[in-house]
């Protein structure tokens, strides 16, 4: 059979160089995609193939998924519940799963366990694709002897963090698309439409209104100049991809998502969800509260709510209650503060922080509901403006030109 040489990536961007046996150059890179290994090169029979079928893929095109985890999660806890062991129901999730990373994650984690490693280790050895969160909760589950509860626990919260955030991006799909063709129909006019409608304007030497004035102008700085517009957009998109990356600049972005106008309480709820979500899943699956605060902290995803959380983590280690720093924080709703206060008192916090995270689950619905109300009138009155000033600054001076004669 055939040998190829080939140099390859795997999903942590690791080098790989080596032989593969196969009948041809794409069976080739269908073996190594198997294993979870992106072609780069590929060399046999004295010639070099590039990127073949299932060819080299970045490692940020070609990850796990939040809809992943969530399949995974909820196959796993079904074949666990019906008391199948754990290695069988891995490698069973094998066969069944499609994507190639996953399935090499998954199969190494089968391997792992099959040799003697517990679940929770194994997962913990790809935590790019299992958070903190999710291997705390099976770690939980292997020392109180009640995985398949716990991983039913983790199966509803995945789904749920997965269906909250599909709500938000499908309700923003429909004004994203319209101001984006707004922006890019826009555009072309302007460097293709307006000079042919404004050159006889310009060509009379007659004295053109402001707003006419302004329009010649900036079509002609698209038309002559879009690299340097185009430059500036990747640039400055590059430049606050890079400033959030930063301690101070990801602060301020986080301060300033919550005093952001309208969407600011949008954010505010979708925190305090992600944080009672959390927080109710772990403290029922039996990690300590202290432990559940600190794995809150990490996956709550804005640091003023992660600072709280690390000084109520303080309090509780002092012995003082979990609801004092959150009834002193003007983030946070008194709803929340007095809810937990009343659920650490009565010994059922994992289910009073459920009932608020089912709560605010419910606002967000319909506040995302709202917004999209909202915006679709606005967008309606901005295109109305657009092309009314847009036809006013040609027609304008149309019209008085017109008088002259």
């Amino acid at each position: 059979m055939p040998q190829f040489n080939y140099k390859a990536k795997n999903y942590q961007g690791e080098i790989f160089k080596g032989v593969v046996d196969a009948p041809n150059d794409e069976m080739a890179a269908d073996v190594l995609l198997d294993k979870g290994l992106a072609v780069i090169t590929l060399q046999g029979r004295g010639r070099l193939v590039l990127g073949k079928k299932g060819g080299f893929k970045l490692p940020w095109l070609d990850k796990v998924t939040k809809k992943d985890i969530v399949i995974f999660s909820r196959q796993l806890a079904v074949m666990i519940s019906a008391n199948l062991p754990v290695v069988q129901a891995l490698k069973i999730i094998v066969k069944q799963t499609e994507k190639p990373i996953l399935k090499k994650i998954v199969s190494d984690i089968a391997d792992e366990v099959e040799s003697g490693a517990k679940f929770s280790a194994a997962l913990a050895k790809h935590n790019k694709a299992f958070s903190n969160f999710f291997i705390s909760m099976i770690k939980s589950g292997e020392t109180s002897g009640k995985l398949d509860e716990v991983l039913e626990y983790l199966a509803d919260q995945e789904e749920k963090d997965y269906d909250l955030i599909s709500r938000i991006k499908g309700a923003m799909i429909y004004p994203a698309f319209i101001i984006s063709g707004l922006i890019l129909v826009g555009t072309v006019m302007m460097i293709f439409v307006i000079p042919q409608l404004t050159g006889m304007l310009t060509a009379s030497g007659a004295t053109l209104p402001l707003s006419t004035r302004i329009l010649i102008g900036v079509s002609n700085a698209l038309k002559n100049y879009w690299w340097i517009f185009l430059l500036i957009i990747i640039g400055g998109a590059a430049g606050f991809k890079q400033l959030i990356k930063m301690p101070r600049g990801r602060r301020a972005f986080d301060i300033l998502k919550l005093k952001f106008p309208l969407f600011g309480r949008l954010f505010k709820m979708i925190y305090l969800t992600r944080f009672t979500q959390s927080l109710s899943t772990l403290v029922r699956g039996g990690v300590p509260l202290t432990a559940g605060l600190k794995i809150v902290s990490e996956v709550v995803g804005n640091q003023l709510y992660q600072d709280l959380i690390d000084r109520t983590i303080k309090e509780v280690e002092d012995g003082n209650s979990v609801a004092v720093v959150f009834l002193e924080s003007d983030i946070v709703p008194r709803l929340v503060s007095q809810m937990m206060a009343v659920g650490e008192k009565t010994g059922r916090l994992d289910d009073i922080l459920d009932k608020v995270a089912a709560f605010y689950s419910r606002e967000i619905t319909n506040m995302v509901a709202n917004l999209t109300s909202l915006i679709e009138p606005f967008i309606m009155v901005l295109i109305g403006v657009a092309v009314g000033g847009m036809v006013a600054a040609i027609i304008l001076p149309m019209y008085n030109l017109a008088n002259q004669f």
